[in-house]
């Protein structure tokens, strides 16, 4: 296990998940009520091996810079400090922890002492309300995600936090499932191991196909320039 101390969204963050299979997305590998091989591993597959060709994340919508995603990122530090005088401790925060080889990562909020996580969510008040009557939907809506942190963090427990501003909080310890744990243990490195042939399968078929990771400063520049070429053109100049 690594744990990388960059920044949640900084550029190091997103190359070191880029091609590889996060906690937060088990459930496209796993199924969370029975913990068999879900659907949709084989698409999600499809998409991890074209991160790894491109050398770059791939445009998706962005759920954190959006509505309640964009709400939670506002509220996280609020809903910290919350948590903090609630339970009485101090927490870290954290950007990736990996397993030593890198293939595998989970992204928690917040790492509590050396044996806990923290995962917060502030969800629209009707999500929370529901959350207020019974705090164990709550686990269950994001189990393979914090069962995930646990298993990659090695740690002992997690903490989830559902924060509305001037409403009770929900707070909730998790602790590791043995038979989710052991799915998990079994599923994603065989999930990881097939990527991998995969990778070498593409290779050898049509032979070098990574491209050079690029920084999304990159992107953003060629974007631009092939905006400004497209309006220097006689079909941009009518436009």
């Amino acid at each position: 296990m690594i744990v990388h101390n960059c920044k949640q969204g900084d550029e190091e963050w997103l190359q070191l998940r880029l091609g590889i299979p996060t906690a937060s997305e088990f459930d496209r590998i796993l199924t969370p009520a029975k913990l068999q091989l879900a659907a949709a591993s084989k698409a999600y597959m499809h998409f991890k091996l074209a991160e790894w060709m491109y050398g770059a994340p791939l445009e998706t919508y962005d759920v954190g810079a959006h509505g309640w995603g964009a709400r939670g990122k506002e509220l996280e530090p609020e809903a910290v400090r919350y948590y903090e005088m609630e339970r009485e401790c101090e927490t870290a925060a954290v950007g990736i922890v990996t397993t030593d080889d890198g293939m595998i990562g989970a992204s928690p909020d917040r790492l509590v002492g050396d044996e806990g996580l923290y995962e917060g969510k502030a969800p629209a008040l009707e999500t929370h309300v529901g959350y207020l009557l019974d705090p164990q939907s709550l686990v269950d809506e994001y189990r393979l995600q914090v069962q995930g942190q646990l298993w990659v963090c090695q740690r002992a427990w997690c903490d989830m936090h559902s924060y509305s501003p001037g409403f009770p909080s929900v707070i909730v310890r998790v602790l590791p499932d043995e038979r989710v744990q052991k799915a998990l243990a079994q599923h994603v490195p065989a999930f990881v191991e097939t990527m991998l042939k995969c990778r070498e399968v593409l290779t050898e078929r049509y032979g070098e196909l990574r491209r050079e990771r690029v920084r999304a400063e990159q992107r953003l520049e060629a974007s631009r320039a092939a905006f400004d070429a497209f309006m220097d053109s006689q079909i941009g100049g009518v436009v």
